[in-house]
């Protein structure tokens, strides 16, 4: 087999195999390099997301709020069950399960498309204009072989963050992933980091029994939300038992005896608490760790990221990056998006992103979703808007499930009603979002909403009621 290709994508995560994907389907000569390795000892495809992050994160967030819903939500229902339990081990392999089916289906998809996927770290080696560029694998094995390209995209991802106070020892104080695994319930597990992460694994443990404390250093909840969903998460995450501390600077960390001991700082002074796990989710950061030679020409930024262009170029011929490792939003699907788009321009086809109508999602209960502006971002902006919300407690759908938490809220334009933002705050908002980014790409206006027909009964008439709340003209609610 030749080892020159069109395309050498380093890095399978959510980007990288993406990219390697929709390059061979253009026709273009693939390889894809990555050295994760599963539990069973052999390559995993599909970086964090797929092993540690955002698909073992939502079986486990699904096993633990059917157990939930059995020891607090079923009474109501007329369903009871005599002293239920949770296997731990069952529970975490259900999860290593699917993980492996995702995995294994990237492998089976390489093949389909043939992308040559190796097993090991890749380093893009320097060269001259106009010559093909070099990679050189590392094999896990410590084996070494160059492979050359015409294009190589650079998709090494990120890495969680680590307080120099509080080092990773894969027991007592974890990251996402051993977090992941552990292997009974921690009566008391400290989270440090009230974000994405921290929120969605200490939901988790919460409802499996576990007292969690999260400790956030920043003085105002989900800062990067708008307010009003931020306002109302909050109160139903402390009614669930998450006691999450504001303004609170986590200052030391020490194991003693199988326990934790923190040391924390707030307003009030410093202050004291021990937990049986700790897990550390203050954020993550590019990891390029091994991946440039010096002579690569490809720069960093301040922050350890690849610069790119608004086209994801690097500046040197023939060299793009994608995902965690370059500027935006660590999201899975904005990297995906952005491997497409790397591919179509390098087939000499017309690449799209639209970053200002990219999804977040956090799958908590209630789940949190936005797209657009926050209205903090349009009044700091001076940007003239109109505002509509619906609460799904007036949603008889929402109702029925014993889920009538949160809102929908809806931001547009003062003068052209075109839809600027959307915030919500319930039960399955992580798909109901999706219809306002839809609208949002195509520069649709609130009154569009409005005027569509929703089905009845649905989640979705909030997100209808929303877009006639904007013009005072809500059927469900006083306007």
């Amino acid at each position: 087999m030749s080892d020159n290709f069109d395309v050498i994508v380093i890095g399978a995560g959510p980007a990288g195999y993406v990219a390697a994907i929709r390059a061979a389907q253009l026709g273009l000569k693939t390889a894809c390099i990555d050295a994760f390795t599963g539990k069973d000892g052999k390559q995993a495809l599909g970086g964090t997301c797929l092993n540690v992050g955002c698909i073992p994160s939502k079986a486990l967030l699904d096993s633990s709020k059917q157990f939930h819903n059995l020891t607090h939500n079923f009474a109501v229902h007329g369903i009871s069950a005599d002293n239920p339990k949770i296997d731990v081990a069952t529970f975490i392999g259900r999860k290593d399960k699917i993980v492996k089916q995702f995995t294994g289906g990237i492998g089976q998809l390489f093949k389909a498309n043939k992308v040559t996927a190796y097993y090991g770290t890749g380093k893009l080696l320097g060269g001259k204009a106009g010559e093909a560029k070099s990679v050189e694998i590392t094999g896990n094995d410590g084996n070494k072989q160059t492979i050359t390209a015409t294009n190589v995209i650079l998709a090494s991802g990120s890495v969680p963050i680590e307080l120099p106070f509080a080092k990773f020892d894969g027991k007592f104080i974890v990251d996402n992933a051993g977090a992941l695994d552990f292997a009974d319930v921690p009566k008391r597990l400290g989270v440090i980091g009230a974000g994405v992460i921290g929120l969605e694994l200490g939901s988790v443990w919460n409802r499996l029994g576990a007292d969690v404390t999260i400790l956030e250093a920043l003085p105002d909840f989900l800062s990067v939300a708008d307010a009003d969903v931020a306002k109302i998460a909050f109160k139903e995450f402390g009614k669930q038992g998450l006691a999450i501390k504001l303004g609170a600077k986590l200052t030391k960390a020490e194991v003693k005896k199988n326990e934790v001991a923190l040391t924390y700082e707030d307003k009030d002074g410093s202050h004291e608490l021990t937990v049986d796990k700790l897990l550390v989710a203050v954020g993550r950061r590019a990891f390029t760790a091994g991946l440039l030679a010096d002579d690569s020409g490809v720069k960093l930024d301040e922050r350890g990221r690849i610069v790119v262009d608004a086209h994801n170029h690097t500046g040197v011929d023939g060299v793009w990056a994608i995902g965690d490792a370059v500027r935006g939003p660590m999201l899975a699907h904005k990297g995906s998006e952005e491997g497409v788009a790397v591919a179509e321009w390098i087939a000499g086809k017309a690449g799209h992103i639209n970053y200002d109508t990219i999804p977040w999602v956090i799958y908590t209960e209630p789940e949190i979703a936005w797209a657009g502006k926050t209205e903090k971002e349009l009044k700091d902006a001076g940007i003239p808007y109109k505002v509509g919300t619906f609460p799904f407690a007036a949603i008889g759908r929402a109702v029925a499930m014993n889920e009538a938490i949160g809102q929908v809220k809806m931001l547009a334009h003062a003068d052209t009603d075109r839809l600027l933002g959307v915030h919500m705050v319930g039960p399955g908002v992580s798909e109901l979002i999706a219809e306002a980014v839809v609208t949002m790409e195509f520069k649709g206006s609130a009154e569009d909403l409005a005027r569509i027909v929703h089905a009845h009964p649905t989640l979705s008439e909030a997100v209808h009621e929303a877009a006639l709340s904007v013009d005072k003209r809500a059927i469900h609610k006083g306007n």
